[in-house]
């Protein structure tokens, strides 16, 4: 799931760094320091780290925290846990649910079937 303006930007920045030379023709776009091979976990952590680091935020996180951040907006967004599933990549359902506690504007912005009744007060 890549949004468009982040996919454009992307394509322009393979263009400007094939343009400047940082890039081998048919090379990675995330290339590791040998531009042959992709970049690493290992380097990707410490670019998180060094971005964290740069924004001040001084919170225990890690790379997982992304992923853990993307379901958790997905459902505040309502969208339906079975394609937050899918689109993490989870067999079972159960895996998905971990998610679920940690959204609490959803679990606000739920009405009890009552509330539908329209009863008089008494």
């Amino acid at each position: 799931m890549l949004s468009q303006p982040l996919l454009n930007l992307l394509r322009a920045w393979w263009v400007e760094a094939h343009e400047r030379g940082k890039m081998l023709p048919d090379g990675w776009l995330f290339q590791g320091q040998n531009p042959v091979n992709p970049l690493t976990t290992r380097q990707l952590n410490r670019a998180f780290h060094a971005a964290r680091e740069a924004a001040g935020i001084n919170k225990p996180v890690c790379l997982h925290t992304l992923r853990h951040c993307f379901a958790t907006h997905l459902l505040e967004q309502k969208i339906d846990i079975q394609v937050i599933q899918v689109l993490l990549g989870h067999t079972k359902l159960d895996t998905t649910a971990r998610y679920t506690h940690v959204a609490s504007t959803t679990l606000r912005s739920v009405k009890s079937p009552l509330e539908n009744l329209n009863l008089p007060l008494a």
